[in-house]
């Protein structure tokens, strides 16, 4: 992502569809994550990066549950996870468990019908592995 361009705040609650006034709570709340650059008479502008990382406090409080205090332990704690962890809104890790669910259930059962399968299996379980580090 391009961090050269700046946001505006309103432009920032449009795209994330949040009033502007949550978004100077979270400043006050998150000042390690979002670091918005004052202009002339003191409006807010908003890099690329802080915009990725309002959209994933976002993620984390509306669609994960968690709370502010638990975002600021990932924060603190060097966990904050990236917007790449997230596919549409969703945590990857949350995809991928059922998959690798259904894969186990083959191999407790022996229902593999061939080596490829197994193979498959073993990529997919170390692909998981890499998701979830």
């Amino acid at each position: 992502m391009n961090n050269e361009y700046f946001l505006s705040i309103n432009d920032v609650a449009k795209k994330l569809d949040l009033p502007a006034h949550t978004l100077r709570y979270w400043e006050k709340q998150f000042p390690v994550a979002v670091k918005p650059t004052t202009g002339a008479g003191g409006r807010r502008y908003y890099r690329a990066e802080t915009v990725v990382a309002l959209e994933t406090i976002k993620k984390l409080l509306y669609s994960r549950g968690m709370t502010i205090a638990g975002v600021k332990k990932l924060l603190k704690d060097g966990m904050f996870p990236d917007s790449s962890d997230f596919i549409d809104g969703v945590d990857k890790k949350e995809i991928i468990k059922p998959v690798v669910k259904k894969k186990l259930e083959h191999v407790d059962t022996g229902l593999f019908s061939s080596t490829s399968e197994i193979d498959q299996a073993i990529d997919l379980l170390e692909r998981a592995r890499a998701v979830l580090k």
